[in-house]
């Protein structure tokens, strides 16, 4: 049986803490799903197609290096119908802290009930990375701070730019 791994996420931007996540979890499992989660009341900064787009040429290569394959996939709803609805049998989570370690155990707990099937891996983030969020890059972008080191060349030229965009609309 193959190991699919599905990393549920927005990735809004993707960050250094989010390839860190990816790299790992492509030596645990035989196929990695990025899912993006679709949250009708978020506005995200930067458009589907554009994470898309970024997940799939800053993970490509590491994948291909590995020997797994790495797809992405966008999803509204429960994580854990989205790993059955493409056939995940592990969810692949980074922690970055306590915090983020009791929000997720019991997320499990909740998720285990409702499909057994499906189990849940915690990647503890790296020390050089678990301090980085999506948020938080959003703000010191926006903000005119310099994200260089939280996030790939690629990653920083589109958020600019949707910075940037945003601030003619406004």
């Amino acid at each position: 049986m193959a190991r699919i791994g599905l990393y549920p996420g927005t990735f809004d931007p993707m960050t250094n803490g989010h390839i860190d996540v990816i790299r790992r979890s492509l030596r645990l499992v035989d196929h990695l799903i990025v899912a993006i989660g679709i949250n009708a009341t978020k506005v995200p900064l930067l458009t589907l197609e554009e994470r898309f787009a970024l997940i799939e040429k800053e993970s490509t290569p590491t994948a291909k290096k590995l020997g797994a394959k790495i797809s992405t996939a966008s999803f509204s709803g429960l994580v854990v119908v989205a790993a059955d609805e493409f056939g995940a049998n592990v969810i692949i989570r980074g922690l970055r802290g306590a915090v983020d370690f009791e929000y997720e155990t019991q997320m499990v707990g909740m998720n285990r009930v409702m499909n057994p099937k499906v189990e849940t891996v915690f990647l503890a983030a790296s020390p050089e990375t678990q301090f980085i969020s999506s948020t938080l890059v959003r703000q010191i972008a926006g903000m005119g701070g310099d994200i260089t080191p939280f996030v790939p060349a690629s990653v920083k030229k589109k958020v600019l730019a949707a910075v940037a965009k945003q601030k003619k609309k406004g």
